[in-house]
């Protein structure tokens, strides 16, 4: 495949992933989650033992594009079923990599950025990073995401962080164990490197099969959640208060909500 919205390198068996739209703060277009799906399955067939993902640019990545955003409104419902279902697919498909995976997140990480670096593995963040559940912001819900957060930062971090949208730093993601470790950007990608071949000093065969013990703990509720995520994402997409938030942070205007 030719990539155009990532950039796909190899090193010492190290696959780099670069979101490669830095005009667009890395924003996820259509295409991007469609190129992100095709890399991880070549990375799965090729030789490297683990994946950095990182974003070009001052961003990591700032969520759902804005063009393609606007677009979302005018969707049928089956449209919208199958767009958020191949949202499931880019976070599952990264949550249960059977390889090691790293975000290196440079600079900020809203709502779908934020979502790419909580199905990391590892999560290594410059001191200035931010990042944000912000979808209630706009009228939408962080229906896939939370299926995952919840049992990572427990309820009561997950209801703050989902119901209020607020942003927050590499500092109190830290806290929450949602950031591993806060490195100074001029070294973020060398100790991205670095821990990848901490990991590749470990058995390939012990390191998927831990991986795959991890992630089976939670696996029957976890498709049954995301299953549900997927209907909630696209019901969401016709309601008032949904094209409401669109046009008005599109708008740049605070949003007249209707509770409909």
């Amino acid at each position: 495949m030719i990539y155009t919205s990532i950039a796909f390198t190899y090193d010492s068996d190290i696959a780099t992933i670069t979101l490669n739209r830095p005009e667009k703060r890395n924003a996820l277009s259509f295409q991007l989650t469609e190129e992100l799906l095709a890399a991880f399955d070549e990375i799965e067939q090729s030789s490297a033992q683990v994946i950095v993902l990182t974003g070009a640019g001052k961003a990591f990545c700032a969520g759902m594009d804005l063009d393609e955003l606007q677009s979302l409104a005018g969707k049928t419902h089956q449209e919208n079923l199958t767009d958020s279902a191949r949202m499931a697919r880019v976070y599952r498909r990264l949550y249960d990599f059977p390889k090691p995976t790293i975000a290196a997140v440079n600079g900020a990480a809203i709502a779908g950025g934020t979502g790419l670096a909580t199905m990391c593995d590892f999560t290594l963040a410059v001191p200035n990073a931010k990042f944000g559940y912000t979808e209630v912001r706009i009228g939408f819900v962080p229906a896939i995401v939370s299926s995952i957060l919840v049992w990572q930062v427990g309820h009561k971090i997950a209801r703050d962080l989902l119901l209020t949208g607020r942003i927050f730093d590499a500092a109190e993601a830290n806290r929450y164990g949602l950031v591993n470790e806060i490195v100074e950007s001029e070294q973020l990608l060398e100790r991205a490197a670095q821990l990848a071949k901490e990991l590749m000093q470990n058995s390939p065969s012990s390191l998927r099969v831990t991986k795959k013990l991890i992630n089976g703990f939670i696996a029957p509720q976890l498709e049954q959640q995301i299953a549900s995520a997927i209907q909630e994402n696209a019901a969401i997409r016709s309601t008032q208060d949904f094209r409401e938030g669109i046009s008005s942070f599109l708008e740049k205007r605070k949003p007249q909500w209707s509770g409909k």
